[in-house]
């Protein structure tokens, strides 16, 4: 974080300082929530969770280099007190945005929010100093706290915006005020909780609504080939950059194919020239992450060529997001098991027919959560869509969900064995350590909630035989 007194910081979140002999000092380390990532001159955020309390870590942290804690009591040490501590988080990282004059760019979308704000930050740190949300800590909590980590030399800060209802990116734009603002697609994530598409879009479409307008500087990257994101441009005085496909894009891809490791390849367009890419991660879906990774680029001022090798050059950063490793014996395991909804389902399994042609592949699939009444019939058109891919034998793993996983794929394909419903992770290695071969291709996916990655993480090299670990 920029360096801040005490003495500011108290001021800024409203706060009363406890135990301060001078509030001249400064916070000049990261803020933190954990009490194992403080360092010296680091403040903490002490949180009332439902199980731990922050406040019991107080002596603790400030002994190993704390300058103090944010607090909703005092807590015997040197402590900024508040009425309501996540406020006082977003008000900080408001004042810091404010202070650091970096662009700030935000996205969000209904699937691939994390894996375009990796491309687009490692293409921009081409550019110039770039910091970006960690992982998916996309939430009123997760955002302030990256926000706070951009220091003096930062000049982009790019921050992921998630939301399960209404007016929650609303209230973040207003923690980190953007001036390009990216929506990538609108899915069917958290449908149950939204209520249909319309409403899923209606949320995301907050963020272009906060961007300053065009003559102030405001970007709205939009995505030409989904509709609903495509009309809100209607919803914003900023400037308008369409990517995708379309040949109404202004930033575009033509002779899109895979490569014989199913890596995307492309011809980049962007109103400044064009170049070719080829692309280090796997599956099509990337393709689109890519365009709004170069439309946001664009408007930052590179060419075409500095985009195209930046987006060749750039990999995977956050865990169990189409991780591949190939075994010595020639199996590769492709750990998609962070998150999963209709769209990354899909996307994912079109991944794995291109990677596994001439090979035996594995659909490894659980429950995708949050799907309300389209639960039954989303299940069952994954189920479906593995048959039509010609994966060779798809492991549905879990309770109801996975039996319409299951089932749809029987009753597509008239299956049998090559379809098969186990009760958890245990069964399933079990079942493909006694059945892979060399050089078949597993693919691992399901909500989080299901915990998969320990499937793909049981068949890695060096994997213990015995039980699978629980989280």
């Amino acid at each position: 974080m920029i360096a801040l007194s005490l003495a500011e910081i108290a001021e800024v979140v409203g706060g009363q300082t406890y135990d301060i002999p001078d509030p001249s000092v400064q916070v000049t380390g990261q803020v933190v929530r954990d009490s194992r990532e403080v360092e010296p001159g680091s403040l903490f955020v002490a949180f009332a969770g439902e199980h731990v309390d922050g406040h019991d870590f107080a002596a603790a942290v400030v002994e190993a280099g704390a300058v103090a804690v944010l607090a909703s009591r005092p807590v015997g040490v040197p402590a900024v007190v508040v009425d309501d501590v996540q406020r006082a988080l977003g008000a900080l990282a408001r004042h810091v945005v404010q202070k650091l004059g970096a662009t700030l760019v935000a996205l969000t979308g209904s699937a691939g929010k994390t894996s375009t704000k990796d491309l687009i930050a490692q293409v921009l740190r081409h550019k110039a100093p770039t910091v970006f949300t960690p992982g998916s800590l996309n939430n009123e909590i997760g955002l302030p706290l990256t926000a706070l980590s951009a220091t003096e030399e930062t000049r982009f800060l790019v921050l992921e915006m998630g939301a399960r209802g209404i007016g929650h990116i609303r209230y973040l734009t207003e923690l980190t005020p953007p001036q390009i603002g990216l929506v990538i697609n609108v899915g069917t994530a958290h449908i149950g909780e939204f209520g249909g598409r319309e409403q899923i879009a209606q949320a995301k479409g907050e963020l272009v609504e906060a961007l300053p307008s065009e003559a102030d500087g405001g970007a709205a990257i939009l995505n030409a080939d989904d509709p609903l994101v495509r009309a809100m441009a209607a919803r914003t005085g900023a400037k308008v950059i369409f990517f995708g496909e379309s040949g109404e894009a202004d930033v575009r891809a033509e002779n899109v194919r895979l490569t014989d490791r199913g890596q995307p390849a492309f011809r980049l367009h962007t109103p400044s020239g064009a170049s070719d890419v080829t692309m280090r991660l796997y599956g099509e879906h990337h393709v689109s992450n890519a365009l709004a990774a170069a439309a946001v680029a664009h408007e930052l001022g590179m060419s075409a060529d500095e985009i195209a090798t930046a987006l060749s050059e750039a990999g995977s950063l956050s865990r169990w997001r189409m991780e591949v490793t190939e075994r010595p014996d020639g199996v590769t395991i492709v750990n998609d098991a962070y998150n999963a909804n209709p769209e990354s389902m899909r996307a994912a399994l079109r991944a794995l027919a291109a990677m596994g042609r001439g090979r035996r592949t594995w659909a490894v699939l659980g429950k995708m959560a949050e799907l309300g009444d389209e639960a039954l019939a989303e299940h069952d058109a994954v189920g479906r869509l593995a048959v039509r891919l010609n994966v060779g034998k798809l492991v549905a793993v879990g309770g109801r969900e996975a039996s319409w996983l299951q089932l749809g794929a029987y009753n597509e394909g008239s299956w049998g064995e090559e379809s098969v419903h186990v009760s958890d992770t245990q069964a399933a290695v079990d079942l493909l350590r006694s059945e892979l071969r060399p050089g078949d291709v597993v693919l691992v996916k399901a909500s989080r909630s299901v915990g998969l990655e320990r499937v793909a993480q049981a068949l890695l090299p060096g994997a213990a035989e015995g039980e699978v670990s629980a989280r």
